[in-house]
């Protein structure tokens, strides 16, 4: 019985640690041409159903809603693998230490993060609900660039 309380114990912790849920906006600078919204999905490379999900609701949302502003690079979307050697940057930059799903609005060359995590968790395997607020959410960060 206390092997089993602890792997619980063990299994929560981890998930919320590997889900990374923080929320922080932070602002760099950048060129200052520069303005456009990337999509950024990190993931580790064991997910489960969610994990999968979100990225699937957010590639759904971005090539439903903004394939016009996908193809004129005002969004890129990107799908990041923190295991990877070469995406440590990244992830450390957005501490990102597993599934986390952010909005990186670049205007005039500073970046503002914004941390969409705890929303995606929560909606992620209802892709209506979750288009339609990842939509708005977008839609909200495009009128500012």
């Amino acid at each position: 019985m206390k092997t089993i309380k602890f792997i619980t114990v063990l299994a929560i912790s981890l998930t919320l640690t590997s889900c990374n849920s923080q929320t922080k906006n932070k602002d760099n600078s950048l060129d200052q041409s520069i303005s456009k919204i990337e999509v950024l999905d990190f993931h580790s490379t064991h997910r489960c159903i969610t994990c999968n999900a979100i990225e699937a609701n957010t590639k759904y949302t971005l090539e439903t809603y903004f394939a016009k502003e996908l193809k004129e690079g005002k969004i890129t979307f990107q799908v990041i693998n923190v295991d990877e050697k070469e995406n440590e940057k990244i992830a450390e930059k957005f501490e990102a230490s597993g599934t986390s799903l952010f909005l990186n609005v670049i205007k005039n060359g500073k970046e503002t993060q914004i941390n969409l995590t705890d929303f995606a968790f929560m909606n992620g395997k209802d892709q209506e609900t979750f288009s339609k607020e990842l939509k708005t959410k977008i839609n909200t960060e495009l009128k500012t660039l």
